[in-house]
């Protein structure tokens, strides 16, 4: 297994057979060795530095019903909100102090009627932070409205494609919603000139090994700069609510892959992972993410971005933790890097 690890990393590339036995590998030797290679990549392309990117949870309303998601438009157990323009941009004031240098969009896909108001505010955020980087993870719009973000001043946009096998798709969402839309949109964004991502929820409920192999050959052949990837998460009031939470060890192992597979990719340890293993996060950057996102939302409403049960929002996942979330990178010997960190 050793073997197949050092001919990813030489090769960047394995065949179907190669990519499952990596994900079956029992052998803590070898997925040691697979964690070790894909750490000496990450610190040769990017130093010891993690990106750290400010994130604003923008809406908790969405036009769309996915089985898996709390904030479905159809769970009227949350409680929903919209920031303002002003609330968002004192989110990013009080990051830029602090010393971030990317913020990220996040929320529920808003009506459609939310376009040209998500465009002014792409837009007032490069007037007053021209030298920031500005990411949107906002969901699937027409090409236009795409352009329109571009033009306004975004820099990237994640979209997880989620799975790449149609069956399994629609077992995820409500039949109004498609992969092929979903792909389409994703190759609109790569046209506009967007740094993108996508990803994948790790143990989503049927997901097989050779769906997940399907992706990894998807994400292959996409090339995207940011790979986002994380654990599937219950939330309990959705259709899906009792299946149980994917594997830390496969999502890490899946950071490793693509690790070896993309040296330059921007990948985050993302928050569902540190939410379903408490040592989540270092887990992430030592199998090779570069990438952690605090919260930047107002503490009050940070509950209600209810995605999946016992989302991590405080303390080190937070920006007012950014001390704390240091001292832990300090005892891998890693720190912080306030820079924009663009796709090398």
């Amino acid at each position: 297994m050793k073997h197949i690890v050092d001919i990813l990393r030489a090769e960047r590339h394995l065949d179907g057979d190669g990519y499952r036995a990596l994900l079956e590998c029992d052998d803590e030797r070898a997925v040691a060795h697979l964690h070790e290679q894909a750490r000496e990549v990450a610190v040769a392309q990017f130093g010891k530095g993690i990106f750290v990117r400010g994130l604003v949870e923008l809406t908790n309303v969405c036009r769309n019903d996915c089985l898996y998601c709390g904030i479905r438009k159809s769970n009227r157990n949350v409680e929903r909100y919209m920031l303002t323009t002003e609330q968002v941009l004192q989110c990013c004031q009080q990051g830029y102090e602090l010393g971030f240098r990317t913020f990220v969009l996040q929320g529920g896909e808003l009506p459609r009627d939310k376009a040209e108001w998500i465009v002014e505010l792409v837009a007032e955020i490069r007037y007053h932070y021209p030298d920031c980087a500005i990411t949107l993870s906002l969901g699937e719009w027409p090409r236009e409205v795409y352009q329109q973000m571009r033009e306004a001043g975004a820099d990237r946009y994640l979209l997880r494609h989620e799975t790449h096998n149609a069956e399994h798709y629609a077992r995820l969402h409500p039949a109004e919603m498609s992969l092929d839309n979903r792909l389409q949109c994703l190759q609109w964004l790569k046209e506009l000139g967007f740094q993108v991502g996508t990803g994948i929820m790790v143990g989503s409920p049927g997901q097989s090994l050779e769906n997940i192999v399907e992706d990894i050959e998807f994400i292959e052949q996409f090339k995207p700069e940011m790979i986002g990837l994380g654990p599937f998460v219950p939330q309990h009031d959705t259709p899906l609510g009792k299946h149980p939470a994917g594997s830390a060890d496969l999502t890490t192992r899946l950071y490793s892959m693509f690790r070896l597979m993309f040296p330059n990719a921007l990948i985050p340890s993302t928050t569902a992972l540190n939410s379903i293993d408490p040592h989540g996060r270092i887990k992430g950057i030592m199998a090779g993410a570069n990438v952690v996102m605090p919260n930047l939302s107002p503490t009050a409403l940070r509950d209600n971005y209810a995605l999946y049960d016992g989302k991590a929002s405080s303390n080190a996942e937070a920006a007012e933790g950014i001390a704390q979330l240091e001292a832990q990178l300090a005892t891998t010997g890693y720190h912080i890097d306030w820079g924009r960190g663009d796709f090398k």
